[in-house]
């Protein structure tokens, strides 16, 4: 039995901070390799394959929708600290400065290590940022392309299910065809016809010896009496030429 065949891409998400990156069409691979192929495997009806298989589609793309929507909302938060930890870490650099210009080396040295810290956040931010961004452009190309793929599948859709629906027809259409030309649907209509034949044949042997009525009879005496005139008037007609 030839399986369905879905475009799966290989890379699988990972976990970020909260952030629920499901591997890309889990749910839909999941209900391939379970409940579609079984329902392949079992002959079920395509209308109803074809619908479910729609239906997993959608429910994945609502699903990688909301995961990329969460993606999204950590990069914007973490992009937010990152600029504060850029700020913080700016700042500090300022109050070394004017602390070495007052003399304060000790000042400056404090404020030093404050901005390592800040600067130490902010290489880790960005990281998390880069990170952040290329799991949502991977969502996004993720969602455009099985966006493409649920509009083929709702094409072929109809077309599909009137192939399905003339397949049936004809199939049985052959199994009639197949009934009327066997050996016994042929000495069903031979002992229908005798049958038939029979109540001709015992209609007309109803009125069979019976007497004819009177008006019958009395129909018949005038139609002889016109016939006995008509050759009276033959044989005068031959006497007299």
């Amino acid at each position: 039995m030839a399986r369905l065949l879905l475009y799966l891409p290989g890379k699988d998400r990972q976990t970020h901070k909260g952030v629920e990156t499901m591997g890309i069409f889990t749910r839909l691979r999941d209900i391939i390799s379970s409940n579609i192929n079984a329902m392949l495997d079992r002959a079920e009806d395509p209308e109803k394959l074809i619908r479910l298989m729609i239906q997993e589609m959608e429910d994945t793309l609502v699903e990688i929708k909301a995961s990329c929507a969460s993606a999204m909302a950590a990069q914007t938060k973490v992009r937010r600290q990152l600029d504060e930890a850029a700020d913080a870490c700016a700042g500090w650099e300022q109050k070394a400065a004017l602390a070495l210009e007052k003399g304060r080396d000790d000042l400056a040295r404090e404020a030093l290590l404050e901005k390592r810290r800040y600067q130490t956040r902010q290489d880790a931010l960005d990281r998390e940022h880069q990170d952040l961004k290329a799991l949502v452009d991977q969502y996004q190309e993720d969602i455009v392309k099985l966006e493409e793929k649920l509009g083929l599948v709702r094409e072929k859709q109809r077309m599909l299910i009137q192939r399905h629906l003339h397949a049936r027809h004809k199939y049985r259409a052959e199994q009639e065809i197949r009934r009327a030309e066997t050996s016994e649907a042929w000495l069903r209509f031979d002992k229908l016809q005798n049958r038939v034949e029979r109540m001709e044949a015992e209609a007309e042997l109803v009125n069979l010896g019976r007497t004819p009525d009177l008006e019958a009879e009395l129909a018949r005496l005038g139609t002889d009496q016109e016939i006995e005139k008509e050759l009276e008037a033959l044989k005068r007609k031959k006497a007299s030429a």
